[in-house]
């Protein structure tokens, strides 16, 4: 992708709350000469440097694991509209234009497939808690009959992606000066919405 310096993100952590916090990936492959892509929820397994899913046994993603496919997972983090109308410097040269603030995580690495069923068990129990173990009343693989949880372990296969490379980019208006980086967040803050809010808050951040 288009990388910019001044958009460049670099901090370990950062990233990983990126992927944390936007866990459901474009999984990008080439399949019989052709671009394909598969939406599948991910775990980044920092310290063992891979990326970890499911698919559907009858995807035909997981098969391209033997011939050393490459692979592309992109997150999407978090997104707005920046209007014009928020940079102070318009009032006084009007040379301003619409644009759109951003997150995105890219990973690059190769497709591993693991066709065993503890390997599936493993995999949907490591994705089961990273999703359940906030909430209230955490729902547990072992809470379901044992039948119905190898039932569907037999239907899916778990793969990874063993990372090669990660490009992240933050566009946060880094570009523009400090004021009308202030009058963007003060305009985001006033918007209606959580999102709006939300991107405010990582612009402000950003600027520590």
């Amino acid at each position: 992708m288009y990388l910019p310096e001044n958009f460049r993100e670099q901090d370990a952590a950062t990233i990983a709350a990126i992927i944390g916090n936007n866990p459901l990936g474009a999984l990008v492959t080439v399949q019989n000469g052709a671009l394909v892509a598969d939406h599948i929820p991910f775990l980044l397994d920092s310290g063992r440097n891979r990326l970890l899913a499911h698919v559907a046994r009858a995807n035909p993603l997981w098969r391209l694991a033997d011939r050393s496919q490459d692979a592309l997972a992109i997150f999407q983090g978090g997104d707005r509209y920046v209007t014009p109308s928020w940079y102070p410097s318009k009032r006084r040269t009007g040379r301003v234009a619409p644009t759109w603030n951003y997150e995105v995580v890219h990973v690059y690495g190769r497709l591993v497939a693991h066709d065993d069923e503890l390997a599936a068990r493993e995999t949907i129990e490591k994705l089961t808690r990273e999703h359940e173990e906030r909430r209230p009343a955490p729902w547990a693989v072992g809470d379901a009959p044992e039948d119905y949880v190898s039932k569907l372990l037999k239907a899916i296969v778990a793969i990874e992606i063993d990372i090669t490379r990660i490009e992240a980019k933050r566009k946060l208006s880094q570009n523009r000066s400090a004021e009308d980086r202030e009058g963007v967040i003060a305009g985001l803050e006033e918007e209606d919405n959580d999102a709006a809010r939300d991107m405010a808050r990582r612009m402000r951040e950003r600027e520590v």
